[in-house]
């Protein structure tokens, strides 16, 4: 089969590389990646205490500390996606992700063996700022590249199911992480789990970092990078991809704004809003949010398939349209029972899967080659830094603050930026890709 991803035409003899190997070598490492990025957020009320000293009757000043260095991480992503997105179009996709997940394996391991503050001092929680700085620049550039290794390798009719593998890769990463935390809570009790079980869970995201490293450097490298070895594509500075294509560069921040602010408040901030204001057992939390994102994991795939069929912009439209009506609601709705919070969850992350699984598609689809790691990697982190890291701590001090009921229309607007920037794009399933 002619491997209809190779742009430039002086590239067609290039050797198409092994799908199935390409395939499996960009969600396993996707799946490591989020393991590590995630273990943060989800452990966050296990370990907030352990760095943030709590204030006589102020019981969410922790958590909203541990938040604030969450967001922190966030700052990071747009350096990160600069750098190794400048990275991952010099010196090839396959590069730009080993160096990633390099870096995320020795943040999760800076996390591990961090001291608490009761034993150093405020050194604890700057401590824990670097770790997640560095895991902010594997991030940062870890969406790009690996959107355009996944996409690259796919054949031209089925890249919508390509894509949808980097949130299969992501959701079974995180199902990973809320499966063996929920495990630990049983196994430990929570008083052992926020003693010392959490830094179990960054322990093993470090060595599972090794072997995605390891998995990450046997992969191929794409047809479309191919040139810049050849010298058939000239190498691009830093910033010619907002040069050149500003358009496509704001398109990338406004389809990535209202998703990242809702993925981050379905999968990070729910569990802990659930168990701080709905009285949830931190266990049970653990537990929906698993089962949630297994149904968020299934449903990529069909919607990768269905958006080869009938194009990317009716189910992103569908998304859209489904939050800016639905959020208000479906936040209203958790309440006390581990049941509400799942059908809260399930909704939602299901109306997402209608972005999420298509989203490196219509990014790669925008860019040509030479500019495309970069060109998705610095207006995809900066989206998702300022909006979608600062989500939880938003959520968290409306919550401390008695106005917990403001935060789903922040999410409606949001949306309703990205619904609007989805009217702006032009369909591109069937297109080549840009040249």
């Amino acid at each position: 089969m002619t491997d209809m991803t190779a742009a430039p035409s002086s590239l067609s003899t290039t050797k198409v590389p092994n799908r199935r190997r390409q395939l499996i070598a960009g969600t396993i490492g996707h799946l490591v990646e989020w393991f590590d990025w995630s273990a943060y957020a989800y452990l966050a009320v296990f370990f907030a205490d352990q760095f943030f000293p709590k204030q006589s009757g102020a019981g969410l000043v922790p958590l909203l500390a541990t938040f604030g260095v969450f967001a922190v991480g966030f700052l990071a992503r747009p350096f990160g996606g600069l750098a190794l997105g400048a990275f991952g179009d010099r010196y090839g996709r396959r590069a730009g992700l080993s160096l990633s997940i390099a870096l995320m394996g020795g943040g999760s391991l800076l996390v591990a063996v961090c001291p608490t503050y009761a034993q150093i001092g405020v050194l604890a929680p700057v401590l824990l700022v670097i770790a997640r700085l560095v895991q902010g620049l594997a991030t940062g550039g870890e969406w790009g590249a690996a959107s355009a290794f996944m996409v690259e390798s796919a054949p031209s009719h089925r890249r919508g199911l390509y894509s949808s593998f980097l949130y299969v890769g992501s959701n079974i990463g995180k199902i990973a992480l809320t499966g063996a935390g929920g495990l630990l809570v049983a196994a430990l009790g929570e008083q052992a789990m926020e003693g010392y079980g959490w830094r179990i869970l960054f322990g093993t995201g470090a060595l599972l970092a090794v072997v995605g490293w390891w998995i990450r450097r046997s992969a191929e490298e794409t047809a479309a990078h191919a040139g810049h070895r050849a010298g058939a594509i000239e190498r691009p500075g830093v910033f010619e991809f907002v040069r050149r294509y500003p358009a496509q560069t704001f398109q990338i921040f406004g389809l990535t704004l209202g998703p990242a602010v809702a993925f981050y408040t379905w999968t990070a901030y729910l569990p802990t809003y659930a168990v701080t204001a709905g009285g949830i057992d931190k266990g049970q939390a653990m537990t929906a949010a698993t089962v949630s994102l297994v149904a968020f994991a299934i449903a990529q795939p069909f919607v990768g398939m269905v958006s080869d069929r009938i194009g990317r912009k009716p189910l992103m439209l569908l998304y859209a349209i489904g939050f800016i009506v639905g959020t208000v609601p479906l936040l209203s709705a958790i309440g006390d029972t581990v049941q509400s919070l799942i059908l809260v969850q399930g909704t939602g992350l299901l109306l997402l899967s209608g972005t999420t699984a298509i989203a490196a598609a219509v990014s790669v689809e925008l860019f040509p080659a030479q500019v495309r790691v970069s060109g998705i990697s610095v207006p995809y982190a900066l989206s998702v830094a300022v909006f979608g890291g600062t989500a939880p701590v938003i959520a968290t001090a409306l919550q401390s603050a008695g106005h917990a009921g403001w935060f789903g229309w922040y999410v409606v607007a949001c949306t309703a930026v990205t619904l609007i920037t989805v009217l702006t794009l032009r369909e591109t399933h069937r297109a080549p890709l840009p040249e």
